[in-house]
């Protein structure tokens, strides 16, 4: 992979050409790190002194990454481990029983799945995460819903629907139908949080984009929308099975 170097950075990228590509492209992910697709006739000298001349925002971005919570290692879906919710994590309890299929409730701050004594142990795990996620989807709709209906009487606007789905990192989104989907495992996170990407979504039905207009209106029924925002890019890694 090539390097350039910044004063007494390095800073390492992949690179793609494009036969049809007139300007250079930098992006710089928390996964797959500083990415550039260039023209196919580009020089070396033009393009060293493009990545020199986005080197500090690069880096930037880099640090900002740096911060970022790694995620935990995955669950087991053992007796004793802790699932997260709203906020704070609570005890899974096994139950081994004569039944069909597997169930999974939430009763005095406790997870207890019951499971079939014939579940082979290979399939325990994928089992219970499926569970998993479907009681934090099933969990998560009805949570959403209520926090929208409380918001739309302060904003007056509400979305025409709610879709709760699997959006790796992306938090929320807004179509143009009126249609919001939100990422489930946003339930894991403090309610604080929630409400954030509530208000974010439901503010795109009124700016459909991140203009000055849009975070003045986000700020005025979230004031401290940005504390929310910053806990969410670093911690929202965590948030995961």
């Amino acid at each position: 992979m090539p390097i350039f170097y910044f004063g007494n950075s390095s800073i390492e990228y992949s690179i793609e050409y494009k036969p049809n590509k007139k300007d250079v492209t930098i992006s710089v992910d928390w996964h797959n790190g500083v990415n550039v697709i260039a023209p196919l006739d580009i020089t070396e000298n033009r393009l060293y002194n493009i990545l020199h001349k986005k080197a500090p925002w690069i880096l930037q971005k880099q640090y900002e990454f740096s911060e970022i919570e790694q995620p935990a290692s995955s669950l087991e879906f053992l007796s004793g481990e802790k699932l997260p919710y709203l906020g704070r994590k609570y005890r899974l309890k096994l139950i081994k029983e004569d039944i069909p299929k597997p169930s999974l409730q939430f009763v005095k701050n406790k997870f207890i799945a019951t499971i079939p004594t014939t579940l082979l142990p290979e399939q325990k795990s994928i089992e219970l995460k499926q569970l998993c996620i479907d009681w934090y989807k099933q969990r998560g709709m009805d949570k959403i819903q209520q926090r929208i209906q409380l918001y739309s009487r302060l904003m007056e606007i509400s979305p025409q629907k709610l879709i709760l789905k699997d959006q790796e990192m992306r938090w929320g989104s807004c179509g143009k139908n009126g249609v919001i989907m939100i990422n489930w495992r946003i339930v894991m996170s403090p309610m604080r949080i929630i409400d954030y990407v509530v208000v974010h979504e439901m503010a795109h039905l009124r700016y459909s984009d991140h203009s000055e207009d849009f975070w003045r209106y986000v700020r005025s029924i979230l004031p401290d929308y940005e504390a929310r925002k910053e806990w969410l890019r670093i911690n929202g890694p965590t948030l995961t099975l």
